[in-house]
């Protein structure tokens, strides 16, 4: 029996080793539509120029069975425009759109949901006198119709912290946004959307308790099968680490699970992964959904291996091939798990990052640990893309355990064994 050859934008090697570990991994072969270096820490995205990169890598292969992406913009807007140029299953461009423009998919939510989402405004981040015309009372968030990882994101204290804020967004606003309306020209996306002068949101505050709802949708059947929590820093920004399953009751996420069904059902979105992000604010008992990724979250399949014995690959790859994905069941090694994210917080030069060596040695006493560095010796904070607006991420750490409690106490131990050494800005620290 010949494979199915499935493509993947944005490969990697961290990501191959958890499709390869896939039971349907047997009657798969993986090839890179697109690198992770061509999508990740580039200078600009040229939309032709990749779109153009994909189908000749494409064509040259000679076979395709299947297209799929776990990464944010471009992987996952390219993801339909593949599939629907070789006659795969997938989704629409547009309900892609429509979940990553913000203010376009704030405006599909408003529909079906309204009570379930905060106040917002589109705004022209370029106009001199936007924030009269705004008419909202801080704080409140503003950010880029189009980002991800919180790139770009503010939360605004003042009127004049607002025009403080406004500085890098109109800085580096085009990085992105550029691309994503070249794409939207390229594909005749209506001009309400794809002309719109206001490129970012404001948002009122909506806060509590932080997660994400993983879901797929197949054959217009919306399905959420796991909830993970996510925890900030102390700055209340950046996040901490991701730990799963969530704490919440039971009857917390079946609420997430019916807005979700709602939304996604009004955007269209179909034979798709999605990972929604959610608060949930005690106070008021109420869920509050911030936004719709049309992907899995790749900074979760971990976790869900841990805990199921199979990362949520399986339900990307079994969308992608045209399959109705399979149950999770609780066949991993541990009840709990979580991905925490070490960060600094202040600008400096990387002069070194932990060894091969110095990670071996602590997966030989942590069971399950995994350590991705995605920093190099030698560069500067400051040229590090795709971070969030108060933080720089130096390694992405993998654990499992019994409760929360072990898997801080193995954490730490991590901590200490990673060597980073920083010459900050202003002086030199070693962590």
């Amino acid at each position: 029996m010949s494979k199915k050859q499935v493509f993947i934008i944005g490969l990697d090697d961290f990501n191959l080793h958890k499709l390869q570990a896939l039971p349907e991994a047997e009657e798969c072969d993986f090839h890179a539509a697109l690198e992770i270096s061509e999508i990740r820490d580039v200078d600009e995205y040229d939309m032709e120029k990749l779109v153009n990169l994909c189908f000749e890598r494409i064509d040259k292969h000679g076979k395709i069975d299947a297209i799929a992406s776990y990464y944010d913009f471009p992987g996952t807007v390219l993801v339909p425009v593949i599939a629907e140029k070789y006659g795969l299953p997938g989704p629409s461009l547009d309900s892609i759109l429509k979940c990553e423009h913000k203010f376009w998919s704030r405006m599909e939510q408003q529909k079906v949901v309204p009570e379930h989402i905060p106040m917002f405004r589109a705004f022209d981040p370029f106009d001199e006198d936007v924030y009269e015309k705004l008419e909202m009372i801080p704080p409140f968030w503003i950010k880029p119709n189009k980002s991800f990882r919180s790139f770009l994101a503010y939360r605004v204290s003042s009127e004049n912290h607002f025009y403080e804020c406004l500085k890098p967004i109109r800085e580096n606003i085009h990085f992105m946004l550029e691309p994503f309306q070249k794409l939207m020209h390229m594909f005749d996306i209506p001009e309400e959307v794809s002309e719109m002068k206001e490129s970012c949101i404001a948002e009122t505050m909506i806060s509590g308790h932080q997660c994400t709802l993983e879901g797929y949708v197949h054959n217009g059947n919306v399905v959420s099968y796991g909830v993970v929590d996510s925890l900030r820093e102390e700055n209340r920004t950046s996040f901490s680490r991701y730990e799963y399953p969530s704490v919440l009751p039971q009857e917390v996420q079946f609420r997430m699970a019916d807005v979700t069904r709602r939304a996604i059902q009004q955007i269209g979105l179909d034979n798709s992964a999605f990972n929604v992000e959610y608060f949930y604010n005690q106070t008021a008992d109420e869920v509050y959904l911030l936004e719709i990724n049309p992907r899995i979250s790749q900074a979760h399949t971990d976790m869900f291996e841990k805990v199921h014995g199979v990362s949520h690959h399986s339900i990307m790859l079994n969308l992608a091939l045209g399959r109705k994905p399979g149950t999770l069941y609780y066949n991993g090694d541990f009840s709990k798990a979580a991905h925490f994210m070490l960060r600094t917080f202040e600008g400096g030069l990387i002069k070194k990052v932990p060894t091969k060596r110095e990670i071996n040695i602590l997966k030989k006493f942590i069971q399950g640990l995994e350590v991705k560095i995605p920093v190099k010796e030698g560069t500067h904070t400051a040229d590090m893309r795709g971070q969030d607006s108060y933080s720089f991420e130096l390694a992405n750490v993998f654990i499992g355990g019994r409760d929360q409690k072990e898997l801080v106490e193995k954490y730490n131990k991590v901590v200490d064994g990673l060597t980073f050494e920083i010459e900050y800005d202003e002086s030199v620290h070693v962590h």
